[in-house]
């Protein structure tokens, strides 16, 4: 423990796709069984901010087996401190309402890992940009985010354990949250 409470954003891997089905109010009563304050889901994509005096690996730790024993998955999160993602969110440098292409950010609790996804987009020619140790920004022109070199890799079981996505809007709200 690191003995003040910070604010954090937690971010869920794969939840409410592929079978996996979340809901935001049993989200919340998890996060709140594990004496986490101020416990705030956001969407459906699986999205909390809570508060604790954990530190992020332990409270990331300490997520994922809770919600491996109660949803039955193999769960993965990404644990940042709220004042990381609304630096982040500010620094990404796309528009987050361009009608031809989403922006996207992919976190990583690992920076070798997007060090190598920065490669593989930089072979398939994407828009990329590395915001931190934490997370690079991207493109995809809309209705081809699917067939995009991040997404099909992030796809992958190297990744999966490791990153996840959210659209840039996405990524406000959660900032706007803290």
């Amino acid at each position: 423990m690191n003995g003040s409470a910070t604010r954090f954003a937690i971010l869920l891997r794969g939840v409410n796709v592929g079978g996996v089905t979340v809901k935001m109010a049993d989200l919340r009563a998890v996060l709140q069984s594990l004496g986490l304050l101020e416990v705030q889901t956001l969407l459906a994509s699986g999205n909390a901010v809570v508060t604790s005096v954990l530190e992020p690996a332990v409270l990331k730790d300490t997520v994922e087996h809770a919600l491996r024993t109660e949803f039955g998955y193999e769960a993965w999160v990404i644990v940042l401190p709220m004042a990381r993602v609304a630096e982040l969110a500010e620094t990404v440098p796309y528009a987050a309402d361009d009608p031809a292409v989403h922006a996207y950010v992919t976190f990583s609790s690992d920076p070798a890992i997007l060090d190598e996804l920065l490669d593989v987009g930089a072979a398939g020619g994407q828009e990329q940009v590395r915001l931190g140790p934490e997370a690079m920004a991207w493109t995809a022109r809309k209705g081809l985010t699917l067939d995009s070199a991040l997404s099909k890799a992030t796809g992958k079981l190297r990744y999966k354990s490791a990153t996840t996505t959210r659209n840039l809007r996405t990524l406000r709200k959660i900032a706007g949250a803290g």
